[in-house]
């Protein structure tokens, strides 16, 4: 398995994540990236056996994707099994997210419910992967990036 950094210059995070969804075979871990040159777009970080080209104008954000673990994990090992609801214990014994975090609270309790809404994309931050929930109705936990986020200033006439 070899990590190497890919950029077809995706504006939107969603592009990108569409893009490492639909690789045949699925890689064992592929993390997005938001990178600045040669203009501010996501570039992705894939490990896998198979090798991914970039454009010569696109190259200096692809290694900047590869130049280590930061980002953002759309996919890494157990993220396929988190559906539904599950403890945080179980969560992390089930993949490779070290942390599970309450925004502005700390480490969540092992015990507390993450409804992860079958979306989870978890950061790596200081070499951990570390997902980030906050609180939701019925007293679970749900993770902070949601599918399909409300545009910045949607509700501003």
């Amino acid at each position: 398995m070899t990590l190497t950094g890919v950029s077809f210059g995706h504006r939107q995070v969603a592009e990108a994540d569409h893009w490492i969804l639909a690789l045949d075979p699925a890689p064992s871990l592929a993390c997005t990236h938001l990178v600045q040159t040669p203009f501010p777009h996501v570039a992705i970080s894939v490990t896998s056996s198979r090798s991914y080209e970039t454009a010569d104008d696109l190259q200096e954000g692809a290694d900047a994707a590869a130049t280590g673990k930061f980002g953002r994990a759309v996919i890494f090992p157990g993220s396929a099994d988190l559906t539904g609801r599950l403890t945080v214990a179980e969560l992390l014994e089930r993949t490779a997210i070290d942390r599970v975090e309450v925004l502005g609270s700390g480490v969540a309790d092992d015990d507390a419910v993450v409804d992860t809404r079958d979306f989870v994309r978890p950061q790596y931050r200081g070499g951990d992967l570390v997902l980030v929930t906050m609180p939701a109705a019925g007293g679970v936990l749900v993770p902070f990036e949601t599918r399909d986020p409300t545009p910045c200033c949607a509700d501003h006439k």
